[in-house]
């Protein structure tokens, strides 16, 4: 089917067409991008804790990694640290008499777009953990609560209902970055419509239709995240009524 300005039959799945070749490069997306949020809340939640409650050195490298991240453009930071990691690595493995090894591109993605969210990700849990009224901390231990357990059962659920807009808002934005992941080799949507446009000139007709892919991921994240944003807020109601 030809509209004047796309040549819808080179979207089909099977060849001639390149629809696979679309949905491969959208779950390679989807895969990233969910890599990458985990790792980036991890970082960002125990980043939390050591800007709070550690100790001067960790808080310094801390404000150091997410005033860095946060200043400096994405891309930059994107090769700076592939390729930064990749040559650490390779050292490393000569130093032991090893070969040097090519990264592999689904890897180094989730690894290279969780590092730089993780620095959003501190912020937004510090001050999730920040806003929590000191006096349910306080309690906790003068029951007797180790430090693990109030963190389980007092800091995590009481933080999670003040974090949830900030934390969907980076899954929002990290999914949009996985285009950036073009420039080191990665598989994903971005890379695999460019390869597509390129081979079949139909650069109009593919774009549209990774902008298509791009919106159905955003309004399904979005959906999901209103359900999610009720769910942990639901105690919330039925303390401010």
């Amino acid at each position: 089917m030809d509209l004047g300005f796309i040549d819808l039959s080179q979207l089909a799945y099977s060849p001639p067409g390149r629809g696979a070749l679309l949905l491969a490069g959208l779950a390679a997306t989807i895969q990233i991008a969910a890599g990458a949020y985990l790792l980036g809340l991890t970082i960002g939640f125990f980043g939390a804790l050591g800007k709070l409650y550690g100790p001067k050195p960790v808080k310094w490298f801390l404000e150091g990694y997410t005033t860095i991240v946060r200043a400096v453009p994405e891309l930059v930071l994107i090769l700076l640290v592939f390729y930064a990691g990749s040559g650490l690595i390779n050292e490393v493995l000569r130093s032991l008499g090893q070969r040097p090894i090519d990264i592999n591109a689904l890897l180094a993605g989730i690894t290279v777009l969780g590092v730089v969210m993780g620095a959003y990700a501190t912020e937004v849990m510090r001050g999730a953990i920040a806003a929590i009224p000191k006096g349910q901390i306080e309690a906790a231990r003068a029951y007797g609560m180790s430090s693990a357990m109030t963190l389980r059962r007092i800091v995590a659920p009481a933080m999670m209902p003040l974090a949830i807009p900030g934390l969907s808002n980076l899954w929002l934005i990290v999914l949009k970055d996985t285009a950036l992941l073009a420039v080191i080799g990665s598989i994903e949507l971005a890379t695999r419509t460019r390869q597509a446009g390129a081979t079949t000139r139909e650069y109009l007709t593919f774009y549209l239709a990774a902008l298509v892919l791009y919106l159905l991921l955003t309004l399904v994240s979005m959906y999901l995240i209103k359900h999610i944003e009720r769910y942990f807020r639901r105690g919330l109601r039925g303390a401010n009524s």
